[in-house]
């Protein structure tokens, strides 16, 4: 009976989700994605949403992204061209519930009385321009200014001596470089990215919160990262994706920081998985990670692969969030099904974190499942198709 509140719970939030620059493919994709844990008490881990990407969208120029769940919608009207010769406009409105909302993770436990919802709305425009129109491989510069507005509410568990964070306004600004992308699909088979990253936030009503006050909204953070990806398929059609992540920031809080942890690929534009531990259970200020996973075919039509997949991170966690030992480290594997035209994709998945902390010492596991069915005709054959997401934002709904 929990089990299948936790999978209604999943359909009731979408990820809010950013484009990294306008995607010239039409899409219809339904994701879902989710991790159970072993040991401990876990918050719920998961996504669940329908993406819709149309180009030519009422007129030639005109691109429609959309993002959809019952209780939260992200959209994004882009002009192409609309600067320019090779530089775009994107007009951005997201709101929903739940996409504010915090976890508090502790030394591998969860601390629902530390832990409260928020719900949220933003508008952004964005620019995005392409030095190299006549190569295959796009080199684009991404510069993007966002409103967005938090309202934090207690849940069930939250503690009444907790005292919530203020409601505020957070005025951001993204800029970077892009060389390559990666499709918004799971485990596309040919991809690579090159590409740095600033964001900044000013907050304009900052100050502390929790028990005794003693944790503190900033009024400004920064953050700085960078990151390389390749994904290729073998004649042998064995394939491997391999991503390495580096960040660092300047006045991180709990709301800015880089949350690591779970095994959830769709979870972000930038997903910081680290098998076997719980969804953003660590909390780092700086942090560098290596993610690889690799898939052998095993059966004559080739509609099921192994998978094999290794991460490694090295933090330096965020103060008030330190643990013992700064090298994280976790492993999977699982099975992966697959239709010939690669339409539907399911795979069964098992993680073990190796230092991860719980009650019984360090390590710990976690099943998942990943799902998607892409309801278009899409090939992935190009270096040419940007990644649009991040995704993040899950709390819990039911008891």
């Amino acid at each position: 009976m929990r089990f299948g509140q936790r999978l209604l719970w999943l359909w009731l939030f979408v990820p809010l989700l950013a484009s990294a620059q306008i995607d010239p493919a039409p899409r219809d994709l339904l994701q879902f994605g989710y991790n159970q844990a072993f040991e401990g008490h876990a918050p719920v881990a998961g996504y669940a949403f329908y993406y819709h990407n149309q180009p030519d969208f009422l007129r030639t120029n005109l691109t429609l992204r959309l993002a959809i769940a019952p209780v939260y919608v992200d959209s994004e009207l882009g002009f192409v061209n609309g600067l320019g010769p090779n530089t775009d406009l994107g007009i951005g409105l997201a709101g929903g519930g739940f996409a504010d909302s915090y976890n508090e993770i502790h030394d591998g436990t969860f601390y629902e009385s530390e832990s409260f919802e928020g719900n949220g709305a933003e508008i952004s425009a964005s620019v995005y321009h392409r030095f190299n129109p006549a190569e295959e491989v796009p080199l684009n510069y991404i510069l993007r200014g966002t409103m967005h507005y938090a309202d934090y509410n207690r849940n069930n568990d939250t503690s009444p001596e907790f005292q919530l964070p203020n409601n505020h306004a957070d005025f951001s600004v993204r800029t970077g470089l892009r060389w390559g992308g990666v499709e918004p699909t799971l485990f596309p088979p040919l991809a690579m990215e090159l590409s740095v990253w600033y964001e900044g936030h000013l907050r304009t009503d900052p100050g502390t919160y929790g028990f005794d006050n003693a944790d503190e909204l900033q009024q400004q953070s920064h953050l700085f990262w960078t990151e390389a990806a390749l994904a290729y398929t073998l004649p042998s059609q064995h394939s491997f994706y391999v991503r390495l992540t580096a960040g660092t920031s300047v006045d991180a809080d709990r709301f800015s920081a880089y949350r690591l942890g779970g095994f959830l690929p769709l979870v972000s534009e930038f997903p910081l998985s680290l098998p076997g531990y719980y969804f953003q259970e660590i909390s780092a200020s700086q942090f560098v990670l290596l993610n690889a996973n690799y898939l052998v075919p095993l059966d004559p039509g080739k509609l099921f692969d192994l998978d094999l997949n290794a991460s490694t991170a090295v933090v330096d966690y965020l103060p008030g969030e330190s643990q013992p030992g700064n090298s994280l480290n976790g492993v999977g594997g699982g099975i992966l099904y697959h239709t010939p035209d690669n339409r539907l994709k399911l795979m069964l998945n098992y993680a073990y974190g190796i230092d991860a902390i719980r009650a019984n010492g360090r390590g710990a596991s976690s099943v998942g499942v990943l799902f998607q069915i892409d309801l278009g005709r899409m090939n992935s054959e190009k270096f040419n198709q940007p990644q649009p997401l991040p995704l993040h934002g899950w709390q819990r709904f039911f008891n």
